[in-house]
């Protein structure tokens, strides 16, 4: 019977008939490996969607509900329009675009009303 190998560093592997790796340090970095350039998306977005919520939540909510800002003072902080998680379109077709729980809209000579869902 020809000695099995770990797929990771090649060395013998000894223990049972379907065993993979030799520890887990081997399996861990065999699968990091495999998994780099998804993992790497998803990290990139989720830090720019955290960065987005933090700008957010920096406003000083009114009873914890609402805020207004400019459009420079959202860039200015680093704010990413193009990173949210849904969209809420009410029945007069106003669009609400959240991070998670706190959302904002456009409103009239670029001002921004900042929103919590409860």
């Amino acid at each position: 019977m020809e000695a099995r190998k770990c797929l990771e560093c090649e060395t013998e592997i000894r223990g049972r008939a379907d065993k993979k790796f030799c520890s887990d340090y081997c399996r861990n970095a065999h699968n990091n490996q495999l998994n780099k350039d998804s993992k790497n998306l998803v990290r990139n977005i989720n830090n720019r969607l955290r960065k987005n919520y933090r700008i957010l939540s920096s406003f000083d909510l009114k009873d914890g509900k609402t805020a207004k800002t400019t459009k420079t003072r959202l860039i200015d902080k680093g704010f990413d329009f193009e990173f949210l998680t849904n969209i809420l379109k009410t029945k007069k077709g106003t669009n609400y675009y959240f991070v998670y729980d706190l959302g904002y809209r456009e409103l009239e000579d670029d001002y921004y009303l900042i929103v919590k869902r409860e």
